[in-house]
């Protein structure tokens, strides 16, 4: 054990309904979950894997192998950081938050026109309107994603013109259950087929800006074996 227990905090990451936890110094794992270069033998408090930190409870190799594919305890432990809930002060939330905001604020500039005038909107009039509409940001949250929903509160406060997307896929039989959320979150599903063979064959029209985060999720999520054509 490298710090005190009052120091230590859990990384989660829940996978097909299990808990998988490790104990890590909270400035350290927050800055290496942003992207910052830090040695994970620095950040781990012990090295262990849990299934239940505040019980001592461990995972067993069984489960490790059958969530991660491996027993390795710096990839899992990277896998748990990056992907999982870590608990954070209310500063480094507050700043995680924050940049995540410019991150969305950027993606609507870029992607959005005032349609009276054909022009972006500047970001300080974006950044007011998410602040009257009272727009909830997730830390850890993909912000292209986000981008979508803040949008369409914004239409109530802001002229939003959107270039769209539409993008046919095809989901395998063993993906297709968990599909539809992650394709629900990019834009509107405008036909959705479940095909003889158990496949789902749907066509979802997006802001064009979030077409690479789209393919890239659902290549993530179908292991590069789903099909994808742009419609229009």
């Amino acid at each position: 054990m490298k710090l005190s227990g009052q120091k230590a905090v859990i990384a989660r990451l829940l996978i097909r309904g299990e808990h998988f936890e490790i104990l890590v110094d909270p400035d350290l794992a927050w800055k290496f979950k942003s992207g910052k270069p830090v040695n994970l033998d620095d950040i781990l408090v012990s090295e262990i894997i849990y299934r239940d930190a505040r019980k001592g409870f461990k995972a067993s190799e069984e489960s490790l192998l059958k969530a991660f594919g491996t027993t390795d305890l710096y990839k899992i432990a990277e896998k748990i950081i990056r992907r999982g809930d870590l608990q954070l002060t209310a500063e480094q939330r507050r700043e995680l938050i924050e940049a995540k905001k410019r991150q969305i604020i950027s993606f609507i500039s870029r992607n959005c026109i005032d349609p009276r005038t054909g022009l972006p909107h500047p970001p300080k009039r974006i950044e007011l309107a998410m602040s009257e509409a009272r727009v909830s940001i997730d830390p850890f949250r993909d912000a292209d994603e986000q981008a979508l929903s803040v949008i369409k509160a914004l239409r109530t406060i802001l002229p939003l013109k959107i270039a769209h997307v539409t993008i046919r896929v095809k989901f395998p039989p063993k993906y297709a259950g968990r599909a539809y959320g992650v394709v629900f979150r990019f834009g509107t599903i405008n036909k959705s087929q479940w095909l003889s063979d158990g496949s789902w064959l749907c066509e979802v029209e997006m802001p064009a800006g979030l077409q690479p985060s789209f393919i890239s999720k659902v290549n993530e999520l179908s292991k590069g074996e789903a099909q994808i054509e742009i419609v229009k």
